[in-house]
């Protein structure tokens, strides 16, 4: 159980990343609400993961999940380039989040 709500909280660390970009400094009250929402619930299940998973382990997972959605999803929008390298190096994070996985 501790798995599944790790990766949603991953998840959610990409919605609030997202969100936190779109309300253009919390000056934009939709956005500024969706970064509120998800980062309280993003936090609360990455602690939750804690309680059961090595904090090294949950936090690396986390921080990759996010990492992986916000980039990938600011590549496929356009707002930073793609490119065959980029693509590969989180790749390769993603390789490294399921080490992680396998290992523990």
């Amino acid at each position: 159980m501790s798995w599944i709500v790790l990766v949603l909280s991953g998840v959610l660390e990409a919605v609030w990343a997202r969100a936190l970009g779109a309300s253009e400094g919390f000056t934009r009250p939709g956005p500024s609400v969706l970064f509120a929402v998800a980062a309280t619930a993003s936090f609360a299940g990455l602690a939750y993961a804690m309680r059961s998973l090595p904090i090294g382990t949950a936090y690396a997972v986390w921080v990759g999940i996010g990492v992986v959605l916000t980039a990938g999803s600011a590549m496929v929008s356009g707002e930073e380039p793609a490119s065959v390298v980029r693509v590969l190096l989180l790749l390769g994070i993603v390789a490294c989040v399921v080490g992680l996985k396998v290992t523990h």
